[in-house]
């Protein structure tokens, strides 16, 4: 990669089971899609996945995190960014097969960046 290369933040909040799949890859790659997510949706914004982080995850699993990381710009200029809810609320919609090639365009490692919940303090 050309170290010039235009990339974006992009955020994704996650619940402790993803994460753990995300520290399997060495913190370089999001898991597989399960047969019930068609859709990889990173977001625009590290308050929008705090938000869902915090009130969708916590409720779900007991813990929400919130990810970091760099995706070149040039893969992004494929996908169109959708609004989800409120003019705030800006996120891609990655179709599931296409979470390999997006892994490949991240640029460095995944970061996390928050934590809600009963593991928030062991992190």
């Amino acid at each position: 990669m050309n170290r010039t290369e235009a990339v974006v933040t992009l955020w994704r909040p996650v619940g402790p089971q993803e994460l753990k799949l995300i520290e399997i890859s060495g913190m370089r790659e999001f898991p597989p899609r399960l047969p019930d997510q068609p859709i990889f949706y990173p977001v625009l914004s590290e308050a929008y996945a705090i938000q869902i982080a915090r009130d969708w995850n916590v409720p779900a699993s007991g813990a929400g995190f919130v990810t970091r990381f760099d995706v070149l710009k040039s893969f992004l200029d494929g996908y169109r960014v959708e609004h989800a809810g409120s003019k705030a609320h800006l996120e891609y919609w990655i179709p599931a097969e296409d979470l390999p090639a997006f892994n490949e365009a991240i640029v460095g490692r995944i970061e996390v960046t928050a934590s809600f919940g009963k593991t928030a303090a062991a992190s």
